[in-house]
């Protein structure tokens, strides 16, 4: 089974694979790169309080690591959703005295919640180990390996 391709820099940078840089460049420029100037709010958010300012909070953040993009709003959008009901929820189920067949019923409601909003949460990179598959490092100059051969060029 073939693996997943992999971004131009992540290959060069793990320097398992060695390019030429004309492969390098029709690598790159085959490779998808969506634009990120239109992140906004989706208006069923702009209804309930607060859950525009969460998705703005949260899109800047996503903006700065480099991977949010115009098309992701609707999915963060669903991901502040299920996190605010499940708030919601896991609030009504603390202010209960007794567990009867109704706090399992809430109890039901907020594991569908909670599993919604951590699939949204990896989906979006919101979660550690999903950030840790989807950012790219970035190689500066000290880890960049030193050609041996530099020392005969003078």
């Amino acid at each position: 089974m073939a693996r997943p391709r992999q971004p131009t820099d992540l290959l060069i940078v793990k320097g398992k694979k060695h390019l030429t840089q004309d492969e390098i460049a029709d690598r790159k420029s085959k490779e998808v790169k969506a634009p990120a100037d239109n992140v906004q709010a989706p208006s069923f958010l702009l209804e309930f309080e607060g859950l525009k300012e969460e998705f703005d909070r949260i899109a800047a953040e996503l903006i700065d690591i480099g991977i949010m993009s115009n098309l992701d709003c609707d999915a963060l959008a669903n991901f502040i959703v299920e996190q605010n009901q499940y708030q919601k929820v896991s609030s009504k189920m603390l202010k209960m005295k007794t567990f009867g067949p109704r706090y399992r019923d809430l109890q039901q409601i907020q594991k569908d919640h909670y599993k919604n909003a951590r699939s949204s949460a990896s989906d979006l990179g919101l979660t550690i180990s999903s950030r840790c598959k989807l950012v790219v490092p970035k190689q500066n100059e000290d880890t960049k390996p030193k050609n041996k051969f530099n020392k005969f060029a003078k």
